[in-house]
């Protein structure tokens, strides 16, 4: 893969002409968010929405590839055959009961937009385009299932732009285990046959006591939450089951690795003191902290104000930047960078259901206009300093 100490630009015709091609295909980028926006698919289940975003490339002249690497709803589209492997991410997954309230629609619509115009100019700057459709990556791991089957590793740069409040220039995403949480105990009617019931239900309520005390101690970086699913269907019958789900997040996965027996103990807690068995299964495996790129990081703030973004560095509206990603675990074999592109909504944030309504119209449109150009020239920039280091090494 390419070295690249420096960024400097490529010709200002190349990045008109990328500019150009957004902007051609400006209806049917908006077109493809708004089909996202309106029929939302939770992780492993978005076998429309991979299609809707493959058709919009297939119909660029991309070669489409569904079912990637045996994976029934990611996709990876190729345009072009020079030396610079450019991957753009686009994930399409929902939130469960809240829709695209984490803006996955517009991360399709502009990386889509990124890759056309990036196809545009692919000849003359040396560049392949690949697209990758990244399923479940709200805690399905969809990226890391790609990492394990051989995607990615051959790229020379890997970008997305992420929808939040406000634009935020640098990822600085927890590191982030996810976990199905099951206690087995027996059911028995609540009032004529208590004592032969073990009380499941009962089992989180002290895992949930031990680790809200547990949070004292741990430090003020870690996240531990979490939702029971299922802890019984009548009040007259003690349940002899009980499910949740429960993340944990600390800086890094060293960290996380340090911090997981000290919450897998108040789950056993639970167990023990109800006498249930319990039963924890990873839901994916681990999201890692991001390592940014940092000369395409600089290049995509300087193109980002080239466009108008005006990026904010402190306050609650920016904290969306610390929200875990499979991005990261990208990040730590690709150069890569992910940046946060505003959409005008604080204080309505990430993952409420009002925040999904904010990616959708005039606003959301300029948003999305924005990210695939300032992705686009980013990925010219980058490209064009690879072309440049590659000369000064042959002159050496």
């Amino acid at each position: 893969m390419s070295e690249v100490m420096a960024v400097r630009a490529p010709s200002a015709t190349v990045k008109d002409d990328a500019r150009r091609a957004v902007g051609d295909s400006g209806a049917a980028l908006v077109a493809l968010s708004r089909q996202l926006y309106e029929n939302p698919e939770t992780a492993w289940r978005e076998v429309a929405s991979s299609r809707a975003v493959g058709d919009v490339l297939e119909r660029a002249g991309f070669a489409v590839e569904y079912d990637y690497l045996g994976l029934a709803t990611a996709f990876r589209a190729v345009f072009g055959s020079g030396g610079f492997r450019v991957g753009l991410m686009a994930e399409y997954d929902a939130l469960p009961g809240l829709g695209h309230a984490c803006g996955h629609n517009l991360i399709s619509a502009m990386s889509v937009g990124a890759g056309l115009a990036l196809a545009r100019v692919a000849e003359v700057s040396g560049l392949t385009v690949e697209v990758y459709g990244t399923p479940a990556e709200e805690g399905g791991g969809g990226k890391v299932e790609m990492l394990d089957r051989g995607a990615f590793a051959d790229l020379d740069l890997a970008l997305m732009a992420h929808p939040a409040p406000v634009d935020v220039a640098e990822a600085r995403p927890l590191a982030v285990a996810h976990w199905h949480i099951e206690y087995t105990g027996k059911t028995a009617h609540a009032a004529a046959y208590p004592t032969q019931a073990v009380n499941a239900a009962d089992a989180f309520t002290i895992a949930q006591v031990a680790l809200g005390l547990l949070r004292q101690q741990l430090p003020a970086d870690v996240r531990v939450h979490g939702i029971v699913t299922d802890a019984g269907t009548a009040p007259n019958a003690i349940p002899g089951r009980s499910e949740g789900r429960w993340y944990v997040r600390a800086p890094s996965l060293a960290q996380l690795d340090e911090l997981i027996p000290r919450i897998m103990a108040c789950f056993e807690a639970g167990a023990l003191a109800s006498g249930c068995t319990l039963e924890v299964t990873p839901e994916s495996k681990p999201y890692a902290e991001f390592r940014t790129d940092r000369a395409a990081l600089d290049a995509y703030v300087a193109n980002a104000t080239a466009l108008g973004r005006t990026f904010v560095t402190e306050g609650p509206a920016t904290t969306m930047a610390t929200a875990s990603t499979d991005m990261g675990n990208v990040s730590q074999i690709v150069r890569a960078i992910h940046p946060y592109i505003g959409v005008d909504s604080f204080p309505v944030s990430n993952h409420q259901r009002e925040f999904a309504d904010h990616c959708v119209g005039p606003v959301a449109e300029q948003t999305l206009f924005d990210g695939a150009v300032a992705l686009a020239w980013t990925a010219l920039d980058v490209a064009a300093a690879a072309r440049e280091g590659a000369r000064g090494d042959a002159h050496t």
